[in-house]
């Protein structure tokens, strides 16, 4: 006997409304932002979220979908940077007529020629090898950058001034924020458009098979070497414009862009944020703004909290902040995801009682080593510590610990949990799929 299944069906061809939906969200989103926060310090941050969703999403076509793991991809965005600087030098002396709109392609096309012409030795390996081809890359073109002051500028780097002539078209001249802002959203929205198109061609199919089974890839008559090698050209023109645009909204450019602290934070928040979803490296890439503009601002450990959240990501979450979505999406398609929110408050409560701890015994930390001269007491989240009271050393360390304790208890009843949900949805799926 056969039964029919009677759930409806949603066709929507020939378009796809979702997909619709979602990119003109991210329009949408784009094109409000700077409207809701319209001040300076919010425009600027939006600016720069911009720019690094670019360069982002162009470094995990290595990471992603290439399975490239790259230390020196800030070689080409911040080349890219370096070369768009000295275009609008040379606009803004009138050598060149070349509307400022388009300096972050030459930011592009720059990228695009170093990532030509250093990428055809780099990806001739792969692997651990790759990974230590790029960071002889990455030291040789940061050390370069300090033995020729001429085109780096030197420990000043190279300035600019964006503001050319009395005015272009509608009267745009890229002087204040919110019109390079939407500079950026335009570039940021057709790159990104661009680099998931990417991932639907023959080539995106073949990088994800090069990541997958290189072995296969070579037996069925394709070039993994030449596969990636393309892959490493495209990777570095969108980061070129990254770079690009980057030169444009800060009127700087430093030997930063070309070093390795610069190239670790694309590899640490784009896996943070997911780099095995397409959206992943859009989260990291806001994450890294946040992080480095305003989790700077407040506390000068930033750099161990941020250490602390990677650790715990790595432990519990190694698909990132994207991958938790998704699961989470899938728990709420099944209609799954109510009974599990509570053990989401319970495991988020108790993280933030033992980050509270940990944090206060850091922040007394970095007061007895940096503030010395003001004093044994600091304020921390409203409360008042003295560095030397041995009260203050306890209570931050009995925080922490009932935090710990309370985090595993629910972490253990949040497993349990979560693995009777896993097996009801996959009995779901074997009932539906024998329907």
């Amino acid at each position: 006997m056969h039964i029919q299944e009677k759930r409806p069906h949603f066709h929507f061809k020939p378009f796809n409304i979702g997909r619709w939906l979602i990119w003109g969200g991210f329009a949408l989103v784009l094109a409000v932002a700077p409207l809701l926060w319209t001040s300076g310090f919010a425009q600027t941050m939006l600016s720069q979220m911009g720019i690094a969703i670019i360069v982002c999403l162009a470094y995990n076509i290595l990471l992603g979908q290439g399975g490239m793991l790259s230390f020196g991809h800030a070689v080409y965005s911040g080349m890219g940077s370096f070369l768009a600087i000295h275009t609008l030098n040379l606009v803004s002396a009138g050598s060149l007529p070349l509307p400022v709109s388009l300096i972050p392609l030459v930011g592009g096309l720059s990228g695009l020629f170093f990532a030509a012409l250093l990428g055809y030795v780099t990806t001739k390996k792969s692997g651990t090898t790759f990974a230590m081809i790029t960071l002889g890359i990455g030291e040789l073109v940061w050390s370069m950058s300090l033995m020729i002051p001429e085109f780096f500028g030197g420990e000043g780097g190279v300035t600019g001034n964006r503001v050319v002539g009395k005015g272009g078209t509608l009267g745009i001249t890229f002087g204040p924020q919110i019109q390079v802002y939407y500079l950026i959203a335009v570039y940021c929205f057709i790159s990104t458009a661009a680099m998931y198109a990417l991932t639907r061609t023959p080539l995106g199919r073949m990088l994800n098979a090069v990541r997958d089974n290189p072995e296969r890839v070579e037996f069925i008559g394709y070039s993994t070497q030449n596969v990636r090698y393309l892959a490493f050209i495209i990777s570095g023109f969108f980061a070129g414009i990254s770079g690009g645009l980057a030169a444009l909204n800060f009127e700087i450019v430093t030997a930063e862009v070309v070093g390795a602290g610069r190239s670790g934070a694309y590899l640490l928040f784009v896996f943070l944020g997911g780099a095995t979803f397409f959206f992943g490296p859009i989260l990291g890439a806001v994450l890294m703004v946040i992080a480095l503009v305003l989790l700077s601002e407040l506390t000068k450990a930033w750099l161990l909290y941020l250490g602390i959240v990677f650790l715990f990501m790595v432990m519990y979450a190694p698909g990132g902040i994207a991958s938790l979505i998704m699961m989470n999406l899938r728990l709420a398609a099944f209609g799954k995801l109510k009974r599990v929110w509570t053990s989401y408050l319970a495991l988020g409560g108790s993280a933030l009682v033992a980050l509270a701890g940990a944090a206060a015994m850091i922040e007394m930390v970095y007061h007895m080593q940096l503030n010395t001269a003001l004093g044994p007491e600091m304020n921390f989240i409203g409360a008042t510590l003295n560095t030397r009271g041995v009260d203050s050393w306890l209570g931050s360390v009995f925080v922490m610990l009932v935090g710990v304790a309370m985090f595993e208890l629910s972490r253990r009843s949040f497993s349990r949990e979560w693995g009777t949900i896993q097996e009801e949805i996959e009995k779901e799926i074997k009932r539906r799929e024998a329907l």
